[in-house]
Parts: C-alpha cells; sequence; structure tokens
C-alpha cells in the first residue's frame, strides 16, 4: 500500500509518500480502508520532534481518519467487515496511508448521515472542542464563551457544541470569509482578529462583564488580553500555544481567574467514553455537522503540513488516499 512515512525528525520535507506492506490485525486490532485523513496541527509537532509524543522511527503520521473494516483481530466482535468506522481516540498515528491498523477499541461507528471526509474531522477536532468546553472550562447554559480561531476545525467545533447546550458564543478569524462561517456555525458575534484592538468590543457585547470562558488556541499572542478581558472568575482554556508569553498575574489574583490547560490524553477512559458518546448524539442529530475547508491527495501531505499552520483556517484539511 502507499503511506506517508517519517525516518527523521524535522520540517514537512521529512515526510515521504511510499509503498509499505499491507498491515495484518492482531489480536484486539482491526484494519481499514482509509477513506479519508484528518490533519492536525499536532501531527505537525509530533512530525517536527517538538512535541512530547516521540513515535519510534520510522512512523506513519496521522492520528484522525475514517473508512471501512477490511479484516478483524481475534477476539474483536463489536464490528463487521465493511462496517464505516471513524477514528475516536487515537493519539499513536498510522493513518496518513491507504490502509491502517488500529485498536477496536479506538473506532466508532460513523452515523449514514456522516461522510467519509466528515468522519475524518471528527476525531480531534470535536473530542478537543469538547474536553476543553465543557470538561475543563465547565461551560453551561447562559454562560458566554470567547471562541478565538473560531473558522477553524477546532473553533467550528466548539461553536456547535457551545450552541446544542445553549451557550452564547463570540467567534474570532481573520478573514471575511471565516467570519462569515463562524456566523454560520453559531457565533451570535464575529470579531476580526486581524484588526487592531478588536478584544475592544468584547465589553459592549458582554453588557460589560466579559465572558465567562475563553477557548484560547494561540496563548502566546493572545493570553495577555484574554485575561483583560475575561469576566470575574472567569476561566481560560489553552488549547493552542507556540512559544512562552509574559503574563501579569495580578489579573488573575483580581479576578480570581481559572487559566487551564488541556491534553486530552489524559482522559480517563470513563471520560472519554462520555465525549465520545455527547458527540456521537450530535452527529446522529445533525447538531454537529464537521465542516470540510479543503480536500487533498495524500501524496501532497507536505502541502498540508504547511497550509495547516497558516492564519486563515477555514474548516478542515483532509488528505485522501
Amino acid at each position: 500500500m502507499k503511506a506517508i512515512q517519517v525516518h527523521e525528525f524535522g520540517d514537512a520535507a521529512v515526510m515521504r509518500y511510499e509503498d509499505i506492506a499491507d498491515p495484518i490485525a492482531a489480536a484486539g486490532e482491526v484494519v481499514i480502508k482509509v477513506e479519508a485523513i484528518g490533519v492536525n496541527p499536532v501531527d505537525t509537532y509530533i512530525r517536527s520532534g517538538v512535541h512530547l509524543i516521540k513515535p519510534e522511527l520510522p512512523y506513519i503520521p496521522g492520528g484522525d481518519a475514517a473508512g471501512t473494516i477490511l479484516s478483524l483481530g481475534d477476539g474483536v466482535s463489536q464490528f463487521e467487515v465493511g462496517d464505516r468506522v471513524y477514528v475516536a481516540n487515537s493519539s499513536g498515528g498510522g493513518s496518513y496511508a491507504e490502509k491502517a491498523r488500529l485498536p477496536a477499541d479506538s473506532i466508532l461507528t460513523l452515523p449514514d448521515n456522516v461522510s467519509f471526509a466528515q468522519g475524518a474531522a471528527i476525531g480531534t477536532p470535536y473530542g478537543t472542542a469538547y474536553w476543553a468546553l465543557v470538561n475543563r472550562g465547565r461551560g453551561k447554559a447562559g454562560e458566554t464563551v470567547l471562541v478565538h480561531g473560531a473558522s477553524g476545525a477546532v473553533g467550528n467545533a466548539a461553536l456547535q457544541i457551545a450552541k446544542s447546550m445553549g451557550i452564547t458564543t463570540i467567534g474570532t478569524a481573520g478573514s471575511e470569509r471565516g467570519l462569515e462561517l463562524a456566523r454560520q456555525q453559531g457565533a451570535a458575534h464575529a470579531l476580526n482578529h486581524t484588526e487592531d484592538g478588536y478584544l475592544d468590543a468584547i465589553g459592549e457585547l458582554t453588557g460589560g462583564k466579559g465572558p465567562d470562558l475563553i477557548l484560547e488556541m494561540l496563548a502566546n499572542v493572545n493570553l495577555p488580553r484574554d485575561m483583560e478581558v475575561a469576566a470575574k472568575y472567569g476561566r481560560i482554556v489553552v488549547i493552542g500555544n507556540r512559544g512562552p508569553v509574559e503574563i501579569n498575574p495580578r489579573e488573575a489574583m483580581m479576578k480570581e481567574l481559572d487559566i487551564l490547560g488541556i491534553a486530552r490524553f489524559n482522559a480517563t477512559p470513563e471520560q472519554m467514553a462520555a465525549l465520545n458518546a455527547a458527540i456521537g448524539c450530535g452527529l446522529a442529530d445533525g447538531s454537529l455537522n464537521p465542516v470540510i475547508g479543503k480536500e487533498m491527495p495524500l501524496a501532497q501531505a507536505v502541502d498540508a503540513h504547511h497550509a495547516v499552520l497558516q492564519p486563515g483556517a477555514y474548516g478542515k484539511i483532509v488528505l485522501i488516499p
């Protein structure tokens, strides 16, 4: 089969499109025919060697994918060959390929109303958004949440989940196209984060209170200002960060702010089961509807890794084998 392999950590050019042996399912595993692959920023961090997760080389990147089951290992009885599935809980890589071998407990049935491309956009984006908004952020109906990067895959997911919970959202994006997408996905207000002082409007939009919760995608740029605009007793969940940042802790002290980190792999099996069940219900009833911004051939994975880090995010980038 064709697959992307990484033989050394480094920039995107280290990824090679190669022929490798077909995978064989061991006990407790399945092999799926991959129909679509989700590209996430974390894939680039792991590939470059800066992430805490460092796979044994060579490795096949990617945690998110959707497809159909080709074969079942011993002891797997919850699925059948031909079932449509998506990867829900994988951080071990292996999806940038025509076929993928996965633990059976890392995949879930893909509803018929969800395309394969959309299925590849569920695991990391929706799992991250739910974990940040509900588990870490303690968001609840009647609150106001500021979602930075609302036009990207995680931001879209957060807007949809918040809307389903009765939470008012303010989304930021860097283009008119992105702002319109944020509104379409449920943002009550959309702010252009390329404009100077764009957060000055937060006070008026929240009646002078500030957002109860902020989902932060680029903490090294935004965290100090987040602390200024957040409501008293507010929570800031750091989802993304690309470097150090200087803050004044007095802002946190005077407002009694909670600044919370997120790493979804810290969730317990019970927490992951509840998270996946909630997302599954939303997918089935249509309240959660992944947005695909761009589809690219698997052979163009290098270009996809460049694109996923560029400003102006719009939905999900998906690779097609």
